[in-house]
């Protein structure tokens, strides 16, 4: 199984786009600060995840989440809960 997972960083308020095979294991590594791109934007929440049977399909999806387009339709998506982030209303 791979995942395509979304996580918001309270630092910076942004958000921060990736895949894995174990999801758990690598959200305890990005808020360990032990992945080069979000140590210095800790603590991050994990706000979205899909899944994939393939590992093609899940590389593709998270390439479209790193385009302009695919960031806006998943903060459109993700707006009530982005909105809540951003108010500090939820820990």
């Amino acid at each position: 199984m791979y995942y395509v997972y979304v996580l918001f960083s309270y630092k910076d308020k942004k958000l921060y786009y990736g895949f894995t095979t174990n999801l758990k294991r690598r959200i305890e590594q990005h808020n360990l600060g032990l992945t080069k791109s979000t140590k210095g934007r800790r603590p991050l929440k994990l706000i979205y995840w899909e899944n994939y049977l393939l590992r093609e399909d899940a590389e593709l999806r998270e390439k479209y989440l790193k385009t302009s387009m695919g960031g806006r339709v998943i903060k459109k998506q993700l707006t009530n809960i982005l909105g809540k982030l951003l108010k500090n209303r939820i820990a």
